[in-house]
């Protein structure tokens, strides 16, 4: 799997993640997907609202997020390829709840902030039989 980003689109999770750190950030990536190819054109921060005490290692996305990023992008014939969000002090590689969590056929951009600065930006694919993930490749485009 490839996932193609726009550097400005790159530099707006950058700076949203930094800004949650400590705690976890994320969002929902969409976009357009052909073959093996998927092409972000629109990223989407949305709020953690997990229990503010867990935050700092836990994502949970607003309720009715998903269903609504969604349906607008197949309003606009467009593709929720995925979904960004931030392992703070921690590598940018998916954790057992990430796994537990995931969906196969999404990708799952993990970004590692440490001390409030973004040091790496990895994509992740779950496998079909949900046993583990294979990396992909990240390609930032100039804008």
């Amino acid at each position: 799997m490839r996932l193609v980003i726009a550097e400005k689109l790159y530099q707006d999770i950058l700076r949203h993640l930094i800004a949650t750190f400590p705690n976890e950030g994320g969002g929902f990536l969409i976009g357009t997907l052909a073959a093996d190819q998927r092409t972000v054109t629109e990223v989407h921060p949305v709020e953690n609202v997990f229990e503010a005490e867990e935050q700092f290692h836990r994502f949970l996305a607003e309720d009715g997020a998903f269903q609504r990023f969604e349906d607008d992008a197949d309003a606009r014939g467009l593709v929720l390829l995925g979904y960004y969000h931030s392992h703070p002090d921690a590598p940018a590689i998916p954790s057992e709840f990430d796994r537990v969590h995931a969906w196969p056929h999404f990708a799952y951009v993990i970004v590692s902030v440490r001390s409030a600065e973004a040091v790496e930006m990895r994509v992740w694919q779950l496998q079909d039989d949900r046993s583990g993930f294979d990396e992909g490749e990240l390609a930032i485009q100039p804008t």
